[in-house]
């Protein structure tokens, strides 16, 4: 893909009054970045302040204690962290301790567990989390302990399972990430294991209804990454990541109809062009997608037709190379910087967005503390 100079991209993706404090000071804070770093024993949330600029640095008592136990090592899985649909809460797995953890965001971007707010998450190895309203569910994908189980987010922090809500899987399901679509109608699974895609529609209390047809095959080995179109809440994108052919990475297209049943767009599954395309992140506008191939240590972008059409754009960015161990990805709110998880590098990597095309700031990587494994990212 095209890559633009940083400082031209900068002055797309920054207001003028970012840019002209570059050069009277320090660029102001407007926000905040969240990864759960799964630390061994003790997880641990880092915490940075997010500039104007793009730019991190972090956060004065960062990292903040999450309250249960991480691996210690890398989730196969996007999503281990999320807001509260309100942005008051951090919601994050405990996968070393088979718990859930929720955190209060304070103003300053500090952070706070919940009084009582580490909860069971009914399963083994919890990895991923779709929230939607007061909405909740969680994906656990130990072997033999597979499930999806739903939950309620209290107005104080405090999660209340639902009752029969759990979604038993086949033992060797490896559920990668679960999802809601926009209007939280929808539910979404892959199974990286079987290759298979767990479609549901959510009913009014919150538990969920298999669609026909559901589990669906995938169109590639390892479903992993998955998104909703943010402006068309039944269009469906998954990545496939296990595809063992040099550079066999692809990225699928679903419609997802009324009753849930999943069927391909025309054209899917589109060609990565790299290796282990796993996490997936979609523009703002509905507008171009972002995958990051963990194996090439690269990202690739794609512009998105309006019947949900995948164009690969050419080239592809580095991401620090197959060494860094890139993972989870977010946009900022304005859509002006993607953040990219370096599992292996224990960094977040920051990139000005300019459309479909990605410019790695100067400064970037921002390290995360010692020890971290980080899974799962959030920004503000």
């Amino acid at each position: 893909m095209l890559v633009l100079g940083l400082a031209a991209a900068a002055a797309v993706a920054v207001p003028a009054s970012a840019s002209a404090s570059a050069s009277n000071g320090p660029s102001p804070v407007v926000g905040h970045v969240y990864v759960n770093d799964n630390t061994k024993p003790a997880n641990t949330i880092g915490a940075f302040d997010r500039h104007a600029d793009g730019t991190l640095t972090p956060e004065a008592r960062s990292p903040f204690v999450a309250g249960g136990m991480g691996t210690g090592s890398g989730l196969a899985s996007q999503g281990a962290l999320q807001f509260s649909a309100d942005g008051r809460f951090l919601i994050a797995v405990d996968a070393g301790s088979n718990q859930i953890s929720v955190l209060r965001v304070h103003s300053d971007g500090s952070l706070s567990l919940v009084p009582g707010g580490v909860v069971s998450s009914h399963g083994v190895l919890p990895d991923s989390l779709a929230v939607h309203g007061d909405l909740v569910y969680v994906a656990n994908s130990g072997a033999g302990h597979s499930n999806y189980t739903g939950f309620r987010l209290g107005s104080g922090g405090h999660l209340f399972r639902i009752p029969r809500s759990t979604v038993t899987l086949a033992s060797d399901a490896a559920p990668g990430d679960v999802l809601f679509n926009g209007t939280g109608t929808k539910l979404v699974g892959t199974e990286v294991g079987p290759s298979l895609i767990d479609s549901f529609t959510v009913g009014s209390g919150g538990r969920l209804t298999a669609a026909p047809g559901s589990p669906f095959p995938a169109q590639g080995l390892g479903p992993f990454g998955s998104e909703f179109r943010p402006t068309n809440p039944d269009q469906l994108f998954v990545s496939n990541a296990h595809n063992t052919a040099k550079d066999s990475g692809t990225v699928s297209a679903f419609t997802d109809h009324r009753n849930g049943r999943l069927s391909s767009i025309g054209g899917s599954p589109f060609p990565d062009n790299q290796m282990a395309p796993c996490w997936v992140e979609i523009t703002h506008d509905g507008g171009f997608l972002f995958t990051v191939n963990t194996a090439s240590g690269t990202l690739s972008a794609y512009q998105i037709a309006a019947n949900g059409a995948l164009t690969l754009l050419p080239g592809s960015t580095p991401a620090g190379g197959p060494n860094a161990g890139a993972v989870d990805a977010r946009l900022s709110p304005d859509g002006g910087f993607l953040y990219v998880d370096q599992s292996k590098a224990h960094a977040v990597a920051a990139f000005a967005v300019n459309g479909g095309d990605l410019t790695q700031l100067g400064t970037s990587p921002f390290p995360l503390p010692g020890g971290a494994a980080p899974a799962g990212i959030v920004v503000s």
